[in-house]
């Protein structure tokens, strides 16, 4: 009995020693590096800042009134094209012209007072030169001429205001363009008080647009004049439009023209010049901005992980012949295991591509990075797909003989 079980510790412990070496000799694959080569060769270098905002007019001209009245006629509408000077709309002109003509009489019996008085006191100033009239006299003329001469002036003065509320009441176009607000009807009552009833809004040139867009706090640093900027809207969403920056407002928080305050978030309005031929752009739409903060076109550049690598004798085998020489950046040729430096000046970089302004030439093999490969294992497959790889210690699973016995029981 105990001959037994010393035969069958032996199977057990030969078995699992099969085990281990066959697991052994499967793990021991060994590491390749392979090496990402890269051509020098010449790209776009760009940084950006993105942020949304508005489609506007350049030129936009709210048209109201200074007198309160009822609109009579209005002779534009949405989308009329109006020129500086253009009849638009009129306001009933009754109680202005009654006030015209109020101020008129006014003027006359003022004018007519001034002249008889300024006559006597000419008059009665040469007496009193001849000592003929008393100075009481004369001053009294005096007095009578200077009041009418003021009453005068002051008739006319509203005489002229009067003829100019009566020329408000017709309201024309101040400049080139076309009306994309239009504000009342006829027969509207529209009161100027403080503030100026607007009746029309005209926008300029269409096919001159600008963005007036929000940018963070976080990024106004890195914003100037005169770059470059591509924004899309959702109207045309397979469109790209492209402009400039034009001005970059500033101020204080507490102004809210220039910034404005949302939580704990400041943003500066930034305006962009936009080209619009088609007059694609219409004036509210948003706008999905990108500005690009940094921008060079086809310039020589590598990839800057490039600059960041390093053929050290753990990566590269202890065969490999490495030539290197001094300098602040670096890229590295490879010709077989031979590895070679090649020191250059850099210029720009957004942190993926760097500019090179020295050093090597367009069209040169380096390279870019080294990528290990462990080797990883296959997944195994069942028997019945044929890929199963089993140790030869173990034993086999029992197969399915239904088929063999239904073969002989036929």
């Amino acid at each position: 009995m105990n001959k037994k079980r010393i035969i069958m510790i032996t199977v057990g412990t030969i078995i699992v020693a099969g085990i281990v070496i066959w697991a052994l000799g499967k793990q021991s694959q060994k590491q390749k590096v392979t090496f990402d080569m890269t051509t020098v060769g010449h790209t776009d270098i760009s940084n950006s800042v993105t942020a949304t905002g508005t489609i506007e007019p350049v030129t936009e001209v709210e048209v109201g009134t200074q007198v309160s009245g009822i609109i009579n006629k209005i002779y534009v509408d949405y989308n009329s094209v109006v020129t500086k000077g253009q009849l638009i709309a009129e306001m009933d002109k009754v109680t202005l012209q009654s006030e015209l003509a109020s101020q008129q009489a006014t003027y006359d019996g003022a004018k007519a007072e001034y002249e008889y008085q300024k006559k006597n006191y000419e008059r009665n100033k040469g007496l009193h030169e001849k000592q003929l009239i008393s100075d009481t006299d004369y001053e009294q003329s005096l007095y009578n001429y200077q009041k009418a001469e003021s009453s005068f002036d002051s008739s006319k003065a509203s005489l002229a205001k009067a003829e100019r509320n009566l020329s408000y009441a017709t309201i024309t176009s101040p400049i080139d363009g076309v009306v994309i607000s239009r504000d009342v009807e006829e027969g509207q009552t529209v009161a100027s008080g403080f503030e100026t009833p607007t009746l029309f809004t005209i926008a300029a040139d269409l096919t001159q647009m600008q963005v007036v867009a929000d940018v963070d706090e976080a990024d106004i640093g890195e914003v100037k004049e005169e770059q470059r900027v591509s924004f899309t809207v959702d109207a045309y969403p397979g469109d790209v439009f492209e402009g400039k920056v034009t001005q970059i407002r500033l101020g204080s928080i507490s102004s809210a023209s220039s910034t404005t305050t949302a939580g704990t978030v400041v943003t500066y309005e930034v305006v962009i010049s936009a080209h619009n031929p088609e007059l694609k752009l219409k004036p509210r739409l948003t706008a999905n901005i990108t500005i690009y903060t940094l921008d060079k076109q086809g310039v020589l550049s590598v990839p800057a992980k490039a600059l960041r690598f390093s053929p050290v004798l753990p990566l590269v085998g202890k065969d490999a012949v490495i030539n290197d020489s001094k300098g602040e950046h670096k890229v590295w040729t490879k010709e077989g295991n031979t590895f070679t430096a090649h020191p250059v000046s850099v210029g720009i970089t957004n942190g993926i591509m760097t500019e090179i302004t020295g050093g090597i030439n367009e069209g040169t093999q380096i390279v870019a990075d080294a990528v290990i490969n462990a080797g990883n294992q296959q997944p195994a497959l069942s028997e019945e797909q044929g890929g199963n790889e089993r140790s030869p210690f173990m034993p086999g699973r029992p197969r399915n003989n239904n088929n063999n016995n239904k073969k002989n029981s036929q």
